[in-house]
């Protein structure tokens, strides 16, 4: 069954072209909404699409240390029918996404690396604001400085 829509202008043809497409069923919906602020929803259409996602406040009120946090996933199957995955988290410490079709960035060259660590030792403030460096290895006891 296609679902189409006629009252739309003629010069809206991508909303048409859009309305054409089948009508994929929910077949399963959950939310979930605590009084504390804490959630979680999930879904599944009948394509096989999922969704998941649950969140709560960390921390709540200590001034400066609360974060909302979330965690979740997402599946579809693409256009060219490989399957898609995506897990993902979301706090304080930014959004990560993680999915086998996502690029991985390549490790920091050692030379970058000891050069960052110079300027750590010498460069007043620096070493706070190299912290995503640290997360792919970046550390004094690295090089013996």
């Amino acid at each position: 069954m296609l679902t189409t829509c006629t009252s739309l202008p003629q010069h809206y043809p991508q909303y048409q072209q859009r309305l054409q497409k089948p009508f994929v069923p929910i077949v399963s919906y959950n939310n979930d909404i605590s009084h504390d602020g804490s959630y979680a929803y999930s879904y599944q259409t009948a394509d096989g699409t999922t969704a998941q996602e649950s969140g709560y406040l960390k921390n709540p009120g200590s001034r400066d240390l609360e974060a909302q946090s979330v965690q979740g996933s997402y599946s579809y199957t693409s256009p060219e029918g490989t399957p898609i995955t995506v897990t993902y988290t979301a706090d304080e410490n930014g959004f990560r996404a993680q999915g086998a079709h996502l690029p991985v960035a390549p490790p920091i060259p050692d030379a970058i690396l000891k050069s960052l660590d110079l300027i750590a030792r010498t460069q007043p403030g620096a070493r706070e604001n190299l912290g995503v460096y640290a997360q792919q290895g970046y550390n004094k006891q690295r090089y013996g400085y």
